[in-house]
């Protein structure tokens, strides 16, 4: 059977998979960005404290993502609750860094200029602060999207929802009938999501960000 015949069969299946794992990538980055600006926030004015989370997150990344499912097992057993923890955390670490950086990238005389004007300093963060480190943020939601849609073929490892259950089972069965269609699919399925997720939010970044900080 040719890799066409393989996907052209099986048209329902691979549309499924596909939105499986599209939606589970979109929603742990979602999750991820919001946590990691969140604790950008608490920390970014705080050098020691932001430093740390800086130095913590860019550790995290080296946890290999077998040994964390692993231990998520435990608690949590198989499924979607144990894939969705590890990705959103994986998802977190590229957009903590970024979002300190930016955060503390603003010059501070637009921070002056601001409470000058008697802004309070939670506008000042939400109006000034953050859109000048948007650019530097969005950098890491890009990041972390393209890494995200990669390591969520992990979660077949745990009976995670996606499409690396194709790809596990194509080299589970190397040899047999149509695995080698069922890795290709899988791997070119994958691709095509994170190209695509690239493009969405290259153009959320065309569409947010003034031609100033561009």
């Amino acid at each position: 059977m040719s890799l066409w015949e393989y996907v052209s069969g099986r048209g329902q299946t691979l549309a499924f998979l596909t939105y499986q794992h599209a939606s589970l990538a979109f929603q742990t980055v979602l999750v991820g960005t919001v946590v990691a600006v969140v604790i950008a926030v608490l920390v970014y004015r705080l050098p020691i404290g932001a430093a740390l989370t800086l130095t913590s997150s860019r550790v995290a990344l080296t946890i290999p993502t077998l040994a964390l499912l692993a231990l998520l097992i435990v608690p949590f057993g198989l499924g979607v609750v144990p894939s969705f923890i590890m990705l959103a955390f994986f998802a977190a670490m590229p957009v903590i860094g970024n979002a300190i950086v930016g955060l503390r990238s603003v010059p501070p005389s637009l921070i002056e200029a601001a409470r000058g004007i008697g802004l309070p300093r939670w506008r000042v963060l939400l109006t000034v602060e953050l859109p000048v480190a948007w650019p530097v943020i969005l950098t890491g939601i890009r990041v972390s999207t393209q890494m995200i849609v990669g390591v969520a073929a992990i979660v077949a490892y745990v009976l995670g929802p996606g499409l690396g259950s194709l790809i596990f089972n194509g080299l589970a069965r190397l040899g047999g009938a149509n695995s080698l269609e069922m890795a290709i699919t899988g791997t070119v399925l994958i691709v095509a999501i994170a190209l695509v997720f690239d493009a969405l939010l290259v153009l959320l970044g065309r569409l947010t960000i003034p031609r100033g900080l561009k």
